[in-house]
């Protein structure tokens, strides 16, 4: 079975539980803060996948890093997953779970590209064009400056791309141009 599909199961479940225990909100600040983890420091998250440490031992680490910071039903279900010895999709199973949380609240996970870092107001519209193009009631912004789109902006919301930028006016142009409609190729 492939890691998204154990991810998504693992998730939802997990899910589920936190909804019924009436603890998503704490469960989910746990979930970010492991991705959060996950994310800065490289040789947590490849310790995670190391088929060379054993299980148990991996388990000792969760522990000691996480419990008493962590949720109990976090903690259950990182045990949970290292007796299983999947703790490796764990990473996947937070970002997941950040997914399935916002289906669930409602939210729209929105990227933006910009030139320059987007001030209160731009930030602003921005958001409001994602709520015209979604059918979700709030808009979770990630915000990316990349100098080499000149200006404008690039938005993508779920499946969906809205390239203004100038760096891909630029291309177009000069696509246009190579175009020369007065002069036959043969």
């Amino acid at each position: 079975m492939s890691n998204y599909r154990v991810a998504s199961r693992y998730a939802k479940s997990l899910l589920e539980l936190a909804v019924e225990k009436g603890v998503l909100e704490e469960v989910h600040n746990d979930m970010v803060s492991f991705s959060k983890v996950c994310d800065e420091n490289r040789d947590f998250a490849l310790m995670l996948k190391n088929p060379i440490i054993k299980h148990d031992k991996k388990r000792t680490i969760l522990k000691k890093v996480f419990e008493g910071k962590v949720n109990a039903i976090t903690m259950a279900i990182f045990d949970i997953i290292t007796k299983k010895n999947r703790e490796s999709v764990l990473p996947e199973i937070a970002k997941e779970f950040h997914t399935q949380y916002n289906f669930n609240k409602s939210i729209q996970l929105a990227k933006v590209v910009t030139a320059v870092p987007l001030d209160k107001d731009l930030r602003s519209k921005v958001e409001e064009i994602v709520n015209q193009i979604s059918a979700f009631d709030k808009v979770e912004l990630k915000e990316e400056v990349n100098e080499d789109i000149i200006g404008g902006f690039v938005l993508t919301v779920g499946d969906k791309q809205i390239d203004d930028s100038l760096k891909s006016k630029l291309k177009a142009l000069e696509l246009k141009f190579s175009q020369n409609p007065y002069i036959k190729e043969f």
